[in-house]
């Protein structure tokens, strides 16, 4: 990852990864892609690399990254989905052209335009977030149990019971936060 810039929080999923791209929402927010080169960082990290990206062209990501957003949390938590949201969505799904494509190794793999512009890879993003929150994939949307946090993920586990988006921020942070308040509560059980 390139100095000066926080690291990226990878998952599993295209779409609620997308979406953390901007972490701690009712926090301290921590903007993880703040330059077009950082957001074309992102897109290879996740396969989908782009020859360049404008500053226009970050502000339709960062556009379809809080739509994504307020739709799967719209989903999450079986409200109706905005609008806006939707039709931002579909229209970033609708203007790129990338195919899905199978390798020698049996798994799908995304194939941008030849000219591999962004919109192709966000419309990849898009299609990947219409699938989570439509209910086409096996999983559910969730919302991070983190108060600071409260990020949309979607939940594979087996129990489809996580709590946090990422055991190894959100989850050890709010252990840790328990753990210390029992410790100040009960402060024989340290010693």
């Amino acid at each position: 990852m390139r100095a000066g810039f926080p690291d990226f929080r990878l998952g599993s999923v295209l779409a609620t990864s997308f979406t953390g791209t901007l972490s701690e929402r009712h926090g301290d927010a921590v903007e993880r892609i703040p330059t077009p080169q950082r957001l074309v960082d992102w897109l290879a990290v996740y396969g989908l690399a782009v020859d360049s990206c404008t500053t226009a062209q970050l502000d339709l990501a960062r556009e379809l990254r809080e739509s994504i957003h307020a739709a799967a949390t719209a989903a999450a938590i079986h409200d109706a989905l905005p609008a806006p949201a939707v039709h931002v969505i579909n229209n970033r799904s609708a203007q790129g052209r990338a195919a899905a494509i199978l390798t020698p190794e049996g798994k799908r793999q995304w194939q941008l335009s030849s000219a591999s512009c962004l919109e192709d890879a966000l419309s990849v993003i898009a299609a990947d977030a219409i699938s989570i929150i439509s209910g086409e994939r096996d999983g559910k949307l969730a919302l991070c149990a983190s108060p600071t946090c409260q990020a949309a993920f979607f939940d594979t586990s087996q129990s489809r019971t996580r709590k946090w988006c990422d055991m190894n921020t959100c989850g050890n942070r709010q252990k840790k936060a328990r753990f210390n308040a029992n410790q100040h509560r009960n402060p024989r059980s340290a010693e």
